[in-house]
């Protein structure tokens, strides 16, 4: 059976604060446990107006509380801004608390502009080194322990969660990450909403594997953009927010997520076609049944027993309504749908 999860990247809405967006990712992160969803990634990104999540370590421990069941974890820490003994020692915290339900997403992006970045880096006096796979390897020892013997790190590796501790995955969307992530024998989630039409990556993925005791087969998780709605209309009119948005943001222009009707306007100022996805992108819109398909197809062509799904649109309740669906459509084993959608609370 296809496993359903989320990836939040707490969308700001235009004339909505940031911690409206936060309070809004609280009240998703219930229902998705209510409906079913395997698990709840939050993202990570700076320096904008329009994703009110620049801290997944800091976020992820409030969803966990506000939740029971699902996995919470990051859609994911990019790791190249941070040490590797303090992503492992905030995540045993998160694992000590919350038991098995704490994932760790990593990522090699700067997952923002290359000011921000910059501001980001505690030395400027020169280029943060790009010695991902050596960061990655440190973090993995610390998380299991396995530092060898008389190694000057080694009695790091006691964190303050023991013995609990979180489950590591590689995120990426080019062919690098894939390699990376079969090396290490980790679980890989493919961003196609970023990099669509690289099945072959994944397969590539599953060949390289390298067996271990972290994880015996390979697992892939495809991260899909996904809304759907009641009818195809109104699915296309509230996709209309994300794509000026994301033109937008093409052009150097970072903004917050504008109402559909003011998105509509926009594109055919812009002789768009309000229905066609964002160049270079891929996005499974409309009715339930055709999104159901295309996720199905999705899935299929990836090999992956998982679909990662964010959504953006401006009213939040429209948000909840494609997860609903979603999770009806695909027989979740949660809440029926009726049910869940009078639980949330209203905050748009």
């Amino acid at each position: 059976m296809l496993r359903l999860s989320v990836l939040d990247q707490s969308p700001v809405a235009e004339g909505k604060t940031g911690a409206q967006a936060l309070h809004d990712t609280l009240d998703l992160a219930r229902l998705a446990d209510g409906l079913g969803y395997t698990r709840y990634w939050v993202a990570e990104h700076h320096g904008g107006p329009m994703l009110a999540g620049p801290s997944p370590e800091v976020l992820i421990g409030p969803i966990a509380a506000a939740t029971e069941r699902i996995r919470v974890g990051s859609g994911g820490v990019m790791l190249p801004h941070y040490s590797p003994l303090k992503v492992a020692e905030s995540f045993s915290v998160l694992a000590g608390l919350f038991g098995e339900r704490i994932d760790l997403g990593l990522g090699r992006a700067a997952g923002t502009d290359p000011l921000t970045t910059y501001a980001l880096q505690r030395d400027r006096r020169t280029a943060a080194p790009d010695d991902f796979p050596q960061q990655l390897v440190e973090l993995l020892a610390y998380l299991e322990d396995t530092f060898p013997e008389g190694h000057s790190f080694a009695h790091l590796a006691q964190l303050p969660g023991r013995p609990e501790k979180p489950e590591p995955w590689l995120l990426g969307s080019s062919a690098q990450s894939a390699i990376w992530a079969a090396e290490l024998g980790l679980p890989y989630a493919f961003a196609d909403f970023i990099s669509p039409g690289n099945e072959a990556i994944a397969a590539d993925y599953r060949g390289r594997f390298q067996h271990s005791e972290r994880l015996r087969e390979p697992r892939v998780a495809v991260a899909a953009w996904v809304l759907a709605a009641d009818t195809e209309e109104e699915a296309q009119r509230l996709a209309a927010s994300h794509r000026m948005a994301f033109k937008m943001l093409r052009r150097g222009r970072l903004i917050p997520v504008p109402p559909p009707e003011k998105a509509l306007r926009f594109l055919a100022s812009e002789g768009d076609d309000p229905a066609a996805p964002p160049a270079g992108r891929r996005a499974i819109v409309g009715a339930i049944d055709k999104v159901r398909a295309q996720v199905e197809e999705l899935a299929a062509g990836y090999g992956a027993d998982e679909v990662i799904v964010v959504t953006i649109t401006h009213d939040h309740q429209a948000r909840r309504r494609s997860y609903e669906l979603l999770a009806d459509a695909f027989d979740l084993p949660g809440t029926p749908v009726g049910a869940a959608a009078t639980s949330g609370a209203d905050r748009s």
